[in-house]
C-alpha cells in the first residue's frame, strides 16, 4: 500500500485487518461476529467477574480466529510512546467533553446518569473487562463498515471516515435511552470516541484506545466517589 492511501499520523508498519481481504472473512464470519458482540455486550453487564472474563473471551476470540490466531494484528506490545499517545488523547477527550458539556447545557441539553447511583470503589475493577467489550463493540463494526465502504469505494482514506462516521453513531446510542440523552450522548460519547480512534488509527493497536477509554472512565468514578 502506497503511502498516499494512509493518513499521514499513521504508522506505516500495520494496517486494518479485513478490510481488503486480509485476511478473508466469509459472510457467515460476519455473522458470527454480530452474534459475539451481541453476547459479550450482554455478558458484560455482570458483576461476576467469571462472566465477566467469558464476555471478553466470548467477543474476541471469533476476531482472533478469523486472524488464523496472529493476536499481534490487533494487540501489540505497548511502546511508552503508546502509552503517553493513550494519556494525551485522554487529556484531549477530557478538554472535549468539558467544553460540549457546556455548550450542550446552553441548550438545556444534559446527559443521564450513565454510571448510575451510589457507586463505590468496587464498581471499578470491572471496567477492565467492561470497557475491553466496549473497545471491541466498535472495533467489529468498523472493520465491517470498512469493509463495505472500501468494497464500494476502493478508496481507503474515505472508506475509514465513513465507517469510523457510523460507528461513532452506533456506540453513541448505547448510551442513550431517550431522545435528550441521545443527542447528548452522538456528542459525547459519539463524537468524543474520535479521540480512541485517533489512536487506534495510528497505532492499529487496540491496547492504545483501551487505555484511553479507561483513564476516561476511572476519572469519571473517581470524580463521583471524591464528591466532585
Amino acid at each position: 500500500m502506497s503511502n498516499i492511501d494512509r493518513f499521514k499520523f499513521e504508522n506505516e508498519d500495520s494496517d486494518f485487518p479485513f478490510y481488503n481481504n486480509n485476511p478473508h472473512i466469509p459472510k457467515w464470519g460476519w455473522i458470527v461476529l454480530f452474534f459475539a458482540m451481541i453476547m459479550g455486550l450482554i455478558l458484560s453487564i455482570s458483576t461476576n467477574y467469571i462472566i465477566l472474563i467469558l464476555s471478553c473471551v466470548v467477543i474476541i476470540a471469533p476476531v482472533l480466529y478469523f486472524l488464523n490466531w496472529d493476536y499481534t494484528v490487533i494487540f501489540k506490545k505497548l511502546s511508552a510512546r503508546d502509552v503517553a499517545l493513550a494519556l494525551a488523547l485522554f487529556v484531549g477527550y477530557i478538554v472535549y467533553a468539558l467544553a460540549m458539556d457546556f455548550v450542550l447545557g446552553n441548550f438545556g441539553i444534559v446527559g443521564g446518569d450513565l454510571i448510575g447511583p451510589n457507586p463505590t470503589w468496587m464498581d471499578v475493577p470491572p471496567l477492565f473487562f467492561s470497557l475491553m467489550v466496549e473497545e471491541f463493540l466498535k472495533f467489529i463494526p468498523f472493520m465491517f463498515f470498512l469493509r463495505v465502504a472500501f468494497k464500494f469505494s476502493n478508496n481507503r482514506k474515505l472508506s475509514v471516515i465513513v465507517s469510523m462516521a457510523l460507528v461513532m453513531l452506533f456506540f453513541a446510542s448505547l448510551h442513550a435511552y431517550n431522545l435528550n440523552m441521545l443527542v447528548y450522548a452522538i456528542f459525547i460519547q459519539g463524537f468524543g470516541s474520535i479521540f480512541e480512534f485517533i489512536g487506534y488509527i495510528k497505532t492499529k493497536n487496540i491496547l492504545v484506545s483501551y487505555i484511553t477509554h479507561m483513564a476516561t472512565d476511572i476519572l469519571g468514578y473517581s470524580a463521583l466517589l471524591f464528591g466532585f
